[in-house]
């Protein structure tokens, strides 16, 4: 028995298996017997890089070995009690407001008296006794006496005592009788013949008052569920429940629960009827469904959820939440300054005259000199607003953006608008024209004759020569087509105050030099019985002189409008942000935070509820800043619903099928990515597959792990639930469609999973880090459009003919809407201080219990840094003229890494802005 406790007591359990930064080894403990049959303990050094890998579910840390000798000879009659320690990681608010300081305070005082944080160890095994899992002794952290330390990071012990047949731990319960929350970051166990266990949390630990329960944590080895040891099953199966709620009740901050509702909370009928919106995701209006909040029905409408207005956060669950440095970030920015601060203040400020730009120098202005606010805003406003660019004497300075900084106008060429098309903002609309003339697939019942009014004689001279069938065998025409996404809404937007729109095809021509070259713009209107399809369909082809060069840009300024329009509305906000979310909640909802599936999801799913509420609250809502500032208004909503209904295909998601499905790729089995790319340097394409094969083999790599035998994947309960839930629950209106991927063998799991992590990270981003860079600058990019093109006989001809340049800015959005719209989208492009880039994780070396995973994923984070350099490396090569040249801004929207800021740069893991 002496020798038994000598083996386990806490003296020698403390002294855990610890790597030697210095020599590089590892101590590995060896027991010897003497012939007096006591034991000595010796170490062993073992050199790190002949260490075996340990097994799937073992942790990548040392382990003391035990000889099958001392195994024999040490057969306790009953269970001995030994001591482990646990480091408890607590990351602590650097700025508190004074009602949490004078909490922090009293918590420090009655964590004296027993009001305190306790942990409870659970063993993986179950007592053969009591039928339920064995725990350790509860023991309190010594919380007080860490009251004074002011590191971001704290770290308690606390000592747990164990039955030496205790087993291997496999989970922790946290009790907080403290009344303020906090936050856990890593619980790490010390003491234990197997080495640390880590315990990897993130989370915020809530208040007995306000949550009752203990919280739970389960250590970080990953398990199947049907691999779930014994006395883990049940605790595995109750935080699922917890999590999912009942679906009732009003959501509080501090809760954690997932769930799901419709997009019934855009709209305020309670402030009038120009304020109600229609519900997305019911039963009249298909769309994805969104994170439920519970808040009661407006009074008006009992359909319709009531709204929370700024400066009140909207519900999303507690870990979900902005953590304090991203949400700095974000109240700094300007969004929240101009709609919340500087909007009001400049609509009194701008006389009624000054509401137009008058020419670029005006739009300059805005960068070099600032606009100048009324005298005497400053003790009230500039003092509000955390702008570094605020500048004395009342001005608001912007920064310059990236479009303007090689070539001022570059813009305003032909070749820069057809560039944009492959290695702008939004480079995935651009497709490969297979029909000439081009065909809509409206009903021409309700909207005219299907074909394009576009004829061979309006291209054939600026085609080298060529015909126009030779240039469709060659693959040598692209078409950016928005007509059909615009069309039906035309009536509605063109109604509205201020707002003009055409429904736009453009055709470009694939150059010998590999550019593309804009050679027509169809502009069309709704097609009505007393009007000819000649008369509302328009036709312009590149200028031959003064009048139709002015022209002819208002015509590119139309297409960019609505590629605006298609850009945010769609390809964005749709197809990244919103159909995303059923994905997380079902994720959170269905799979343990001990599921493999789970631990790969993680980083891809960070913020993305948050920024997405956040959204509904400001950006998306009735009159907020999406309906302002681009030419649906009130439509847009309605129109992304639409494409939601028409167009999304979440199996031609990701980027190999969407590049397939646009024509600009072919399938080629002799290729790396098994793609030939009909435009050799189509810069979004040529990185985004970097990106995308490095993904699908991680992924793959990660599938083969965990699924070596395809029938695991179909009897994983948690994993078909999961997909079976984000199928037809969170795409519930969708959800009959033929086009679902199916779940049942290792290659579609990776397909689906590949896919989510490319939408989330390296779509995302080659979406959203470029808005400011290019469209802060409104006449490159303007989100709507004040003025339809006039033809001679209109009222508003001679203006135009008089004064183009007026004519043009009195067609772009107004001072007003441009600055309201650079303030959002500068916001929108920057990254906070806390993000995490794709090949990066938090605790990286202990993220996952599996030591072979925790290699393959450095070796994925090593891909990304060659993909970087790749990058930079094709940036620099002058053969690639649509990245490279005089003037020509790099692609770098994918390169994999950024510093903070707006830098046109950098992919995060997940949609967190």
């Amino acid at each position: 028995m002496a020798m038994a406790k000598e083996f386990l007591g806490s003296s020698l359990m403390e002294k855990s298996s610890f790597v030697s930064p210095a020599s590089g080894v590892l101590f590995n403990h060896r027991f010897n017997q003497k012939q007096n049959n006591n034991l000595s303990f010796s170490p062993v050094l073992v050199p790190l890089e002949k260490r075996r890998l340990h097994s799937r579910k073992s942790a990548s840390v040392p382990v003391a070995t035990i000889s099958e000798d001392l195994v024999k000879l040490v057969v306790p009659e009953k269970p001995v009690k030994f001591k482990v320690r646990a480091v408890v990681t607590v990351r602590r608010k650097n700025k508190e407001d004074l009602k949490e300081t004078i909490v922090k305070h009293l918590d420090d005082f009655t964590d004296k008296i027993g009001r305190n944080v306790a942990l409870q160890l659970v063993s993986s095994e179950i007592d053969p006794k009591t039928k339920a899992p064995k725990k350790s002794t509860q023991a309190a952290l010594n919380w007080s006496k860490k009251s004074k330390v002011r590191a971001e990071r704290v770290h308690y012990t606390a000592e747990l005592t164990v039955d030496s047949n205790f087993g291997e731990p496999g989970a922790i319960t946290v009790s907080n009788k403290h009344q303020n929350e906090f936050f856990l970051e890593t619980i790490t166990i010390e003491g234990f013949a197997c080495g640390p266990v880590h315990f990897v949390c993130n989370s915020w630990v809530q208040s007995k008052k306000d949550h009752p329960g203990n919280r739970i944590f389960f250590s970080n080895k990953p398990y199947l569920p049907s691999e779930t040891p014994t006395g883990l099953r049940e605790l595995r199966e109750k935080e699922l429940k917890e999590l999912r709620g009942n679906g009732k009740g009003t959501r509080k901050a501090s809760d954690r629960v997932y769930d799901y509702d419709t997009y019934n909370d855009l709209g305020n009928p309670d402030k009038g009827i120009d304020f109600a919106r229609i519900t997305l995701g019911g039963e009249e209006i298909p769309y994805p469904r969104r994170c439920r909040t519970g808040r009661p029905p407006t009074d008006t409408d009992m359909k319709a959820e009531s709204r929370i207005e700024k400066p009140f956060p909207i519900y999303v669950p507690r870990d979900e939440a902005f953590e304090e440095s991203k949400q700095n970030t974000f109240a700094a920015g300007r969004l929240k300054a101009v709609l919340h601060n500087l909007i009001p203040s400049l609509i009194t400020s701008l006389s009624a005259d000054n509401h137009d730009f008058k020419g670029f120098a005006d739009v300059d202005s805005l960068y070099k000199e600032g606009l100048r606010l009324k005298v005497g805003l400053q003790d009230g406003l500039l003092k509000k607003l955390p702008l570094p660019q605020v500048m004395s004497q009342g001005l608001l300075r912007y920064d310059t953006p990236r479009i303007l900084t090689k070539d001022k106008f570059a813009w305003l060429r032909d070749d820069e608008f057809a560039r944009q098309a492959m290695a702008g903002i939004n480079p995935v609309n651009i497709e490969r024209l297979e029909v000439f003339p081009p065909v809509s697939k409206l009903d021409p019942a309700i909207h005219g004759p299907p074909e394009s009014a576009i004829k061979e004689e309006h291209i054939v001279g600026h085609i080298e020569g060529m015909s126009v069938p030779q240039a469709l065998e060659e693959k040598r025409l692209f078409m950016l087509d928005f007509h059909d996404i615009y069309l039906p809404f035309l009536d509605k937007i063109n109604a509205l105050d201020g707002r003009k729109a055409y429904a736009t095809r453009t055709l470009f021509f694939l150059t010998r030099l590999g550019t593309l070259k804009p050679i027509a713009i169809e502009l069309s209107l709704p097609f009505t019985a007393s009007t000819s399809s000649s008369s509302s369909k328009r036709v312009l082809t590149p200028p031959v002189d003064a009048t139709s060069n002015w022209i002819w840009q208002l015509g590119k300024a139309h297409v960019c409008s609505n590629d605006a329009g298609v850009h945010q509305l769609v390809n964005h906000w749709l197809r990244t942000h919103a159909c995303m979310e059923p994905f997380i909640l079902a994720a959170h909802r269905q799979l343990s935070e001990m599921h493999p599936i789970f631990k790969l999801l993680d980083p891809h799913m960070r913020y993305t509820l948050e920024i997405n509420a956040l959204a509904r609250q400001t950006l998306i809502s009735a009159g907020g800043v999406i309906e302002s500032c681009f030419t649906p208004g009130q439509y847009c909503m309605e129109m992304s619903a639409a494409a939601y209904r028409d167009f999304w295909r979440f199996d031609l998601e990701g980027l190999p099928a969407d590049l397939l499905r646009r024509g600009m790729a072919v399938e080629d089995p002799t290729k790396p990515h098994g793609l030939k790319l009909v435009i050799e340097d189509y810069p979004y394409a040529n990185d985004g597959l970097l990106i995308w094969s490095a993904i699908e083999s991680w992924v793959r790599t990660y599938v083969n792990r965990y699924y070596p035998d395809s029938s695991l994947i179909r009897s994983d309960i948690e994993l078909q639930s999961w997909y079976s839930e984000a199928v037809n629950v969170g795409h519930a209106n969708l959800r009959h469609q033929n086009w679902w991927p199916n779940l049942t063998n290792t290659e579609e799991l990776t397909s689906i999973l590949t896919t989510l992590i490319w939408l989330a990270s390296a779509q995302h981003a080659a979406l959203n880090f470029g808005q400011y860079p290019y469209g802060g600058y409104v006449p490159n990019r303007p989100p709507l459009m004040r003025r339809l093109i006039p033809v001679q006989g209109d009222s508003d001809y001679d203006y135009f003919m008089a004064d183009p340049q007026r004519f043009f800015f009195s067609a772009l959005p107004s001072l007003l809407q441009s600055t309201q719209f650079m303030a959002v989208v500068d916001t929108l492009s920057t990254h906070s201080p806390d993000e995490e880039y794709i090949g990066e994780r938090q605790q990286p070396s202990i993220w996952s219990g599996d030591a072979d995973i925790v290699e393959a994923f450095y070796g994925f984070s090593a891909e990304m840094q060659r993909v970087e350099k790749e990058i930079e490396k094709r940036n620099k090569d002058p053969s690639l003229r649509n990245r490279c040249g005089a003037g020509v801004l790099p692609y770098e929207l994918l390169a994999p890494s950024s510093e903070p800021g707006v830098t046109c740069r950098g992919v995060p893991n997940s949609v967190s802005i």
